[in-house]
């Protein structure tokens, strides 16, 4: 296994941002960790990479132990963190040509790796890295991740904070790195995000509440979804909430998700009852579950 986690458990005072984590990564596997802000995501990626040493359990990257192994972890990896940390007065090259050094390596030995990417900046070359947009902060990160040639990749919430067009285009990239036999682990706050993984970890409150394929995840879902509309969103999401017989209530975009805690439900009986409380142009239809969904199920 590229990465194999037992029984990690971190702790920060009285916070436990870890509890019992255990999970394996195959090599050339692209696998997600799925979770909102203070799930403990950054916590695991830092024991991970060795700049964290856990309270209780025990891990491995590329074969070797986090703890009595960490210098051959640190020449074996790539870790992009979720906050730009590159030196901002260096420009886009100087930023390459450095961390290319400190592995004792060159852009050129390694260029093939990257070029897909560096492509894209290379034209920004001489332009301060503080200076760039964040979608070319990203390719630039991801570059000085990848210049070492790692087994594994560790991206930390790599598109937080960046628009739509460059989150679809970095994920085009991984898809290209995986063929490229580079393992790659990845955490992100986007459910939609999470289906473009192999398999998937979902973490709450420093607990993995499943880990599968996603749409094996998805296929779990245990009860059916329907999307409701009405006139005002406010007032529609608080009689949902007040109706003796809802099992969960989420709005999600324009619709509310909304499941039922009966096996003999009919969609007629709450189109009356929303009715009865002023609520206009009412429509109720069947939907299938996402991973949020199932997220949400899984962490009430």
């Amino acid at each position: 296994m590229s990465i194999t986690v037992s029984n990690i458990s971190k702790s920060y005072k009285n916070v436990k941002a870890l509890q019992n984590i255990s999970f394996e990564v195959k090599p050339g596997e692209l696998f997600g960790l799925i979770g909102p802000d203070g799930a403990g995501k950054t916590t695991l990626f830092r024991v991970l990479t060795t700049l964290l040493v856990a309270n209780e359990g025990s891990a491995t990257v590329a074969g070797f132990d986090v703890v009595e192994e960490y210098k051959n972890i640190r020449n074996s990896v790539g870790y992009m963190p979720g906050k730009f940390s590159l030196y901002q007065d260096l420009t886009v090259e100087e930023n390459l040509n450095f961390f290319a050094t400190i592995f004792g390596t060159t852009i050129e030995e390694n260029y093939d790796l990257i070029k897909d990417i560096y492509v894209q900046i290379e034209p920004f070359k001489d332009r301060r890295a503080g200076k760039l947009s964040g979608g070319m902060k990203q390719k630039l990160a991801l570059c000085c991740a990848l210049i070492h040639k790692p087994k594994v990749l560790f991206l930390d919430e790599p598109t937080t904070g960046v628009d739509p067009v460059s989150r679809k285009e970095f994920w085009e990239m991984l898809k290209r790195l995986q063929q490229k036999d580079i393992t790659i682990l990845v955490s992100t706050p986007y459910m939609d995000e999470a289906a473009l993984c192999d398999r998937i970890a979902l973490i709450q409150d420093g607990k993995i509440l499943e880990i599968d394929t996603p749409k094996a995840i998805v296929k779990h879902y245990p009860k059916q979804i329907y999307n409701v509309r009405a006139t005002n969103m406010y007032q529609l999401i608080y009689s949902l909430k007040k109706y003796e017989h809802n099992h969960s209530v989420y709005p999600f975009g324009e619709v509310v998700h909304y499941t039922d805690s009966r096996t003999d439900f009919n969609p007629k009986d709450l189109k009356l009852y929303l009715e009865s409380n002023d609520l206009n142009n009412v429509e109720i239809e069947k939907t299938v579950a996402t991973i949020e969904d199932t997220f949400m199920e899984l962490a009430k």
